[in-house]
This record gives structure tokens, sequence and C-alpha cells, in this order.
């Protein structure tokens, strides 16, 4: 799975949302920094939760402009209805992992209610930003895990069985390991990040950006 994307590549920002969006997720990238450090596990259970709001606002959005226009949705909806669930089965497989703290509960359960009515009105003012949030919180998400396969690789951090949540989920084998669960989401994350990154070009009605390598923070 790994290899289907370029795990990489960065949008480079063009024009004052473009920028918005960046300054936006990398905020948000030093607060976890702040709070997690490297216990990546638990920064994966903080990054899912969140991470699962942007394609269900964007897919009842899209549903309801579809319908107010009576136009077909070029199946945007399914899409992102599709990127949420699989964002809350990342999250349900690191539940398992990291075991969150209820203080780390709570933290959830603020951070979600925040993201959810910021990103909400951000949709609702300006699709193309809130969909280059996104891609540019899928980057974070890339770099984050490609950490995290360092630190197992490293022995700094476990690497225990998978989850059979993650083994029927992935259809990985039934010995699977972690690793091969962080492999899989990390994947899964550079779909979001390629998908969302287009959706973003083409409300801007430009041609995609050619892609920047980020060598320092993917290695």
């Amino acid at each position: 799975m790994a290899d289907q994307c370029d795990l990489r590549i960065h949008h480079d920002p063009r024009g004052f949302s473009d920028r918005f969006a960046l300054i936006t997720v990398k905020l948000l990238r030093s607060l976890m920094d702040l709070f997690f450090r490297k216990r990546y596990g638990h920064r994966a259970v903080m990054l899912e939760t969140v991470a699962a709001v942007p394609g269900m606002v964007g897919g009842a959005l899209q549903h309801l402009r579809a319908l107010r226009r009576i136009e077909d949705d070029h199946g945007w909806i399914r899409t992102l209805l599709d990127e949420a669930e699989n964002e809350r089965m990342h999250l349900m497989t690191f539940i398992h992992v990291a075991r969150p703290s209820r203080l780390e509960r709570l933290m959830i359960f603020v951070a979600q209610g925040l993201f959810y009515n910021a990103y909400f009105l951000l949709y609702l003012i300006s699709p193309k930003t809130a969909h280059r949030v996104v891609g540019y919180l899928e980057e974070e998400a890339v770099v984050s895990y490609t950490r995290y396969l360092a630190e197992i690789d490293a022995g700094r951090l476990p690497n225990g069985p998978a989850p059979q949540i993650a083994i029927d989920y992935w259809d990985l084998p039934a010995d699977a390991d972690l690793r091969a669960v962080v492999e899989a989401v990390r994947a899964d994350e550079a779909g979001h990040r390629d998908v969302n990154h287009d959706f973003a070009d083409e409300l801007a009605g430009s041609a995609p950006a050619k892609p920047q390598p980020r060598l320092s923070d993917a290695a």
C-alpha cells in the first residue's frame, strides 16, 4: 500500500487562501507536538478524531448543494463520506493501540467540537480553502506516520501485534504487526492528501500544482 503514493510530496501554496490553510495546519501541528511529542499512538488518536470531521462536513454540504442546484455531484459526496469512514476506522484502530486516558478523551471531545464548527464555517465561506486545509493536514499526517514508523524501526516504540479490527479492515495477514497497520494508515492519508488538493485545485479552476518534495520531513 505504502508505495501507491509518493509520501514526500508537498503542495506549494499559491495565493492567500493556500497560505492561510498552510499556516492553520502548521499551528495545529505545533499544538500536537507540544502535547504529545513522540507519543505517536496517542497523537494518532487525537489526529484521527479531527481528521474524520472534514469528510462528513464536506459530504453533507456537497449533498445539500447538489439538492439546491438539482445537479449531479460528480462523485464528490461518496468520496468525502468514504474518507470520513476511513478516518473513523483509523481512530478505532489506534484506540486499541494507545488506550487514551480520561484527560485525553476530554481533549478529544473539546478539539472535535471546536474543529467541527470552525471547519463547517470555513467550508461555507470557502470550500477551496477548506479542502486545502485537509490537504495540508494529510501532508502532516503522512510525516507523522513516517516518523512513527522510524520510532518502531529504531526499537524506541513497541511493534506489537496488529489489532483485530485493523486486520479485518485492511485485510492484513493474521500475524500482522503494528508496523503494517501504520503503513496502511499512512497510505490512506497520502490518498486523502492528493484527493483534497485536487478538489481545491478544481474549485480554484486551476490545474493541479506540481508537487514539491519535502525530503527533510519525510526522511
